[in-house]
Protein backbone atom coordinates (compact mmCIF):
# COMPACT_ATOMS: atom_id res chain seq x y z
CA UNK A 1 0.00 0.00 0.00
CA UNK A 2 1.04 3.66 -1.03
CA UNK A 3 1.85 6.32 1.46
CA UNK A 4 -0.77 7.79 -0.48
CA UNK A 5 -3.54 5.39 0.24
CA UNK A 6 -2.27 5.26 3.91
CA UNK A 7 -2.66 9.22 3.83
CA UNK A 8 -5.83 9.06 2.45
CA UNK A 9 -6.99 6.63 4.99
CA UNK A 10 -6.42 7.37 7.65
CA UNK A 11 -7.75 10.59 6.95
CA UNK A 12 -10.88 9.36 5.75
CA UNK A 13 -10.63 7.49 9.80
CA UNK A 14 -9.94 10.79 11.65
CA UNK A 15 -12.94 12.46 9.50
CA UNK A 16 -15.17 10.08 10.56
CA UNK A 17 -14.25 10.61 14.27
CA UNK A 18 -14.71 14.36 14.04
CA UNK A 19 -18.10 14.36 12.15
CA UNK A 20 -19.46 11.13 14.68
CA UNK A 21 -18.86 12.96 17.19
CA UNK A 22 -19.86 16.84 16.27
CA UNK A 23 -22.78 15.37 14.31
CA UNK A 24 -24.20 13.63 17.47
CA UNK A 25 -24.01 16.32 20.05
CA UNK A 26 -26.26 18.76 17.13
CA UNK A 27 -29.35 17.52 18.37
CA UNK A 28 -28.20 18.54 22.28
CA UNK A 29 -27.11 22.09 20.83
CA UNK A 30 -30.07 22.88 18.95
CA UNK A 31 -33.20 21.54 21.54
CA UNK A 32 -32.51 23.42 24.64
CA UNK A 33 -31.34 19.53 26.33
CA UNK A 34 -31.12 19.97 29.96
CA UNK A 35 -27.37 18.42 29.95
CA UNK A 36 -26.81 21.59 27.30
CA UNK A 37 -28.04 23.78 29.42
CA UNK A 38 -26.08 23.01 32.34
CA UNK A 39 -22.61 22.56 30.55
CA UNK A 40 -23.38 26.46 28.74
CA UNK A 41 -25.06 27.60 31.75
CA UNK A 42 -22.11 26.63 33.98
CA UNK A 43 -19.51 28.45 31.39
CA UNK A 44 -21.77 31.25 30.79
CA UNK A 45 -22.02 32.07 35.08
CA UNK A 46 -18.09 31.75 35.24
CA UNK A 47 -17.71 34.01 32.34
CA UNK A 48 -20.37 36.38 33.62
CA UNK A 49 -18.43 36.80 37.11
CA UNK A 50 -15.32 37.30 34.65
CA UNK A 51 -16.11 39.69 32.50
CA UNK A 52 -19.92 41.04 32.48
CA UNK A 53 -23.34 39.16 33.62
CA UNK A 54 -24.01 40.53 29.99
CA UNK A 55 -21.42 38.19 28.41
CA UNK A 56 -22.55 35.36 30.21
CA UNK A 57 -25.89 35.10 29.35
CA UNK A 58 -25.09 35.59 25.63
CA UNK A 59 -22.88 32.54 26.20
CA UNK A 60 -25.48 30.43 28.05
CA UNK A 61 -28.66 31.61 25.79
CA UNK A 62 -26.70 31.36 22.19
CA UNK A 63 -23.27 29.38 22.71
CA UNK A 64 -24.71 25.98 22.13
CA UNK A 65 -26.49 27.29 18.84
CA UNK A 66 -23.02 29.29 17.54
CA UNK A 67 -20.60 26.29 18.69
CA UNK A 68 -23.06 23.72 17.03
CA UNK A 69 -23.46 25.89 14.07
CA UNK A 70 -19.51 25.70 13.52
CA UNK A 71 -19.13 21.67 14.40
CA UNK A 72 -21.56 21.35 11.28
CA UNK A 73 -19.64 23.86 8.96
CA UNK A 74 -16.52 21.82 9.91
CA UNK A 75 -18.21 18.67 8.97
CA UNK A 76 -19.70 20.25 5.47
CA UNK A 77 -15.92 21.68 4.97
CA UNK A 78 -14.33 17.70 5.90
CA UNK A 79 -16.60 15.84 3.81
CA UNK A 80 -16.89 18.21 0.77
CA UNK A 81 -14.30 16.58 -0.70
CA UNK A 82 -16.38 13.05 -0.74
CA UNK A 83 -19.17 15.50 -2.77
CA UNK A 84 -16.69 16.64 -5.12
CA UNK A 85 -15.05 13.24 -6.43
CA UNK A 86 -18.60 11.54 -6.29
CA UNK A 87 -19.92 14.82 -8.35
CA UNK A 88 -17.11 13.99 -10.76
CA UNK A 89 -17.25 10.32 -11.07
CA UNK A 90 -20.96 10.52 -11.66
CA UNK A 91 -20.01 12.80 -14.84
CA UNK A 92 -17.14 10.58 -15.84
CA UNK A 93 -14.91 13.45 -15.27
CA UNK A 94 -11.37 13.02 -14.57
CA UNK A 95 -10.85 14.45 -11.19
CA UNK A 96 -7.38 15.44 -9.04
CA UNK A 97 -7.10 14.88 -5.53
CA UNK A 98 -8.97 17.63 -3.50
CA UNK A 99 -8.94 15.91 -0.18
CA UNK A 100 -5.67 17.22 1.06
CA UNK A 101 -6.68 21.11 1.26
CA UNK A 102 -10.37 20.47 2.71
CA UNK A 103 -8.56 18.54 5.30
CA UNK A 104 -6.09 21.05 6.46
CA UNK A 105 -8.58 23.63 6.72
CA UNK A 106 -11.27 21.52 8.39
CA UNK A 107 -8.43 20.20 10.79
CA UNK A 108 -7.74 23.11 11.86
CA UNK A 109 -11.45 24.02 12.06
CA UNK A 110 -12.21 21.19 14.40
CA UNK A 111 -8.92 21.79 16.55
CA UNK A 112 -10.00 25.52 17.09
CA UNK A 113 -13.23 24.71 18.42
CA UNK A 114 -12.06 21.90 20.80
CA UNK A 115 -9.07 23.93 22.22
CA UNK A 116 -12.34 26.58 23.50
CA UNK A 117 -13.92 23.39 24.70
CA UNK A 118 -10.76 21.99 26.21
CA UNK A 119 -9.99 25.44 28.05
CA UNK A 120 -13.43 25.11 29.71
CA UNK A 121 -12.70 21.99 31.11
CA UNK A 122 -9.89 22.47 32.63
CA UNK A 123 -10.37 26.47 33.89
CA UNK A 124 -13.68 26.75 34.93
CA UNK A 125 -16.14 24.95 36.91
CA UNK A 126 -17.46 22.55 34.58
CA UNK A 127 -14.06 20.36 35.18
CA UNK A 128 -12.76 17.06 33.54
CA UNK A 129 -15.62 15.52 34.67
CA UNK A 130 -19.28 16.98 34.09
CA UNK A 131 -21.83 16.08 36.71
CA UNK A 132 -25.12 17.41 36.08
CA UNK A 133 -27.82 15.98 38.70
CA UNK A 134 -25.56 13.79 40.73
CA UNK A 135 -24.58 11.88 37.40
CA UNK A 136 -20.92 12.09 35.91
CA UNK A 137 -20.52 11.29 32.20
CA UNK A 138 -17.33 10.05 33.21
CA UNK A 139 -14.92 12.18 31.25
CA UNK A 140 -16.18 11.29 28.18
CA UNK A 141 -17.16 15.20 26.80
CA UNK A 142 -13.87 16.30 27.79
CA UNK A 143 -11.56 12.88 26.23
CA UNK A 144 -13.73 13.31 23.00
CA UNK A 145 -12.24 16.92 22.89
CA UNK A 146 -8.84 16.28 23.80
CA UNK A 147 -8.93 13.60 20.99
CA UNK A 148 -10.40 15.94 18.43
CA UNK A 149 -8.23 18.87 19.08
CA UNK A 150 -5.21 16.19 18.65
CA UNK A 151 -6.57 14.49 16.02
CA UNK A 152 -7.86 17.88 14.27
CA UNK A 153 -4.11 18.74 14.66
CA UNK A 154 -2.54 15.29 12.95
CA UNK A 155 -5.47 15.47 10.23
CA UNK A 156 -3.98 19.29 9.79
CA UNK A 157 -0.16 17.93 9.23
CA UNK A 158 -0.17 14.84 7.30
CA UNK A 159 -2.91 16.51 4.71
CA UNK A 160 -0.46 20.07 4.70
CA UNK A 161 2.55 17.47 4.10
CA UNK A 162 1.06 15.86 1.11
CA UNK A 163 2.81 16.14 -2.21
CA UNK A 164 0.66 18.34 -4.31
CA UNK A 165 -1.82 15.34 -6.71
CA UNK A 166 -2.32 15.60 -9.99
CA UNK A 167 -3.76 12.23 -10.36
CA UNK A 168 -6.67 9.98 -9.43
CA UNK A 169 -3.76 7.63 -7.33
CA UNK A 170 -4.97 8.88 -3.48
CA UNK A 171 -8.92 9.71 -2.59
Amino acid sequence: MSKAMIRAIASWLIVGWISYVFLTSIPYKFTQHPDTQHIFGTIGEWLGGLITPAVGDLFSNFGPYVIGSFEILTCLVLLIPAVIILMRKLKGQPWTNVRPRWHVIGGLMASAVMVGAVFFHLFTPLGIEVLHNGVSDGGYLFYAAVSILVLGIVLAIINFTAPAATSTDSW
